[in-house]
């Protein structure tokens, strides 16, 4: 038992943490589980979907009061109506995408080698987007254009594979499309609340069984806690972080992670 609660605040702290930096949290747990035997389905499928909510809750408790006011401003707004509708057009590839292939994502691409790879290759992405010497025009969610909406949503489909990255794949994409650093960071977590909150009913109504059995009812409400706070604490401070200091730190702790991680799978761990 002392172990599984143990296992449980590990998990939750990686997918607190990992999820809304551009480092991949399905990728962290596929880590973790494979090099420190920290499988979180020890616990049953159960675990991973209410770690997930643990940091969706935490996103949307921070976002709360601007969410209702832009679920008032719908009503009277054009401009708040217009950003409504761009990020469900953003969410709109995802949500096609990854219902589609559902199955050969968790079957095939859920491979720690890939997951090592796309580590490294996502690693210098970051570093190459902060380097450019790029003109932003965006400086407010609210104002990209709806082609660029979707243009980032297809950009996001990328973070499929395991190891891209969700936040990772939506910044570039904004960043590339015209957003500054912090803008396009928002935006990521714009997209998350729809993108995660999707993926989450999803795998909840596939594994409603384990829910129906109530197993691992402490260990699971563990793991949902941490992963609560730590995803709290990382959405409070990332805007602030990356404005200041970019994605450099995040590149770099990709390529060394996944170049240890390439390494150890070469010599049989």
């Amino acid at each position: 038992m002392a172990l599984d609660v143990i296992k449980a605040i590990v998990l939750g702290i990686v997918e607190g943490i990992t999820e809304f930096l551009p480092v991949s949290s399905t990728g962290h747990l596929l880590l973790v589980g494979h090099f420190l035997g920290f499988d979180d389905e020890s616990f049953g499928k159960s675990f991973d979907v209410l770690i997930q909510l643990g940091a969706i809750l935490a996103l949307l408790s921070i976002y709360f009061t601007r969410l209702w006011q832009l679920f008032l401003g719908m009503f009277r707004s054009p401009q708040d109506r217009r950003f409504v509708i761009g990020v469900l057009v953003a969410f709109f590839p995802a949500m096609v995408i990854g219902a589609l292939a559902y199955g050969y994502i968790k079957s095939v691409l859920f491979n720690v080698w890939i997951v090592c790879t796309m580590f490294v290759i996502g690693g210098f992405v970051l570093l190459w987007i902060d380097r450019l010497a790029l003109k932003p025009r965006y400086h407010d969610v609210k104002e990209f254009s709806m082609p660029m909406y979707l243009g980032i949503g297809v950009t996001q489909c990328l973070s499929m594979v395991p190891g891209v990255s969700r936040a990772g794949a939506t910044i570039v994409g904004a960043m590339l499309f015209g957003a500054d650093k912090r803008t396009a960071t928002e935006f990521s977590f714009w997209l998350a609340m729809p993108t995660m909150v999707g993926a989450f009913a999803f795998e909840a109504f596939k594994n409603r069984h384990e829910f129906a059995s109530g197993s691992n009812t402490l260990i699971i409400a563990i793991g949902f806690a941490v992963s609560f706070v730590c995803g709290w604490f990382v959405v409070k401070r990332l805007l602030g972080y990356v404005a200041q200091h970019g994605f450099a730190l995040f590149a770099w702790w990709r390529i060394v992670l996944g170049a240890l991680g390439l390494v150890a799978l070469a010599l049989g761990y």
